[in-house]
């Protein structure tokens, strides 16, 4: 294993001006999954466990949606949320039970709610409820995606390190080409946040500025 002084935020800035091999490319007919952009993980003034991304996330995220609504691309928001006992967190909710705890997040709560600053469609969109870090699991995504023939995946939201990563690993290995915008995903701390930023870019996806695909998509997606 190399040892190394750099911080994982100057290993990503280095990867990203020298990327050493190939990039991954977005595919033809890609599809949204915005994750669990929730009050439980985005609003840090209400809730411990919430966390502040880029400035530019929640704009960037919104128009990347437009866009694809636009050349009727699925755009998919997840949110995580259990029974009110908690019974189907199963070990993901193991390690303690507070307020706070992640079995706690009850549908139709303040923290399972999406954040009021997403535009979102509530007749085009499809939202999903999940209980695991992938959007994959046990959930009907990968049957949606059939159907429309997306080939790639666009994946925003939080955090970096967990749903996110979690869900481009999934997509990757089901076939999908994987694309991460940098300024819209977020984590509770810059070193897990450009770690995984730096280890998806090598193994798992696209990681490039946002501006980049919302280019793409004005010019008809070419």
């Amino acid at each position: 294993m190399e040892l190394s002084d750099k911080t994982a935020r100057q290993m990503f800035a280095e990867l990203q001006a020298t990327p050493g091999r190939a990039r991954y490319r977005l595919g033809k007919k890609p599809a949204l999954i915005n994750v669990d952009l929730q009050n439980a993980y985005t609003r840090p003034e209400e809730f411990s466990t919430a966390y502040e991304g880029d400035p530019k996330q929640f704009p960037s995220i919104n128009a990347l949606a437009a866009a694809m609504r636009a050349v009727g691309a699925p755009v998919i928001w997840s949110y995580v949320a259990f029974l009110p006992s908690g019974i189907d967190c199963g070990a993901f909710g193991s390690r303690d039970d507070t307020p706070d705890s992640q079995q706690n997040i009850g549908p139709g709560s303040r923290r399972a709610a999406l954040d009021d600053r997403l535009e979102i469609d509530h007749a085009y969109d499809v939202i999903i409820q999940k209980r695991m870090p992938s959007v994959f699991h046990e959930t009907h995504l990968q049957s949606l995606l059939t159907w429309h023939g997306c080939d790639s995946v666009i994946v925003t939201g939080g955090s970096t390190s967990g749903c996110v990563r979690a869900t481009a690993v999934d997509a990757l290995s089901r076939g999908y080409l994987v694309c991460v915008p940098i300024e819209c995903v977020a984590d509770r701390h810059e070193s897990p946040h450009f770690a995984n930023l730096y280890d998806m870019e090598v193994k798992y996806a696209a990681v490039e500025p946002v501006e980049t695909l919302l280019t793409r998509f004005a010019r008809g997606g070419d």
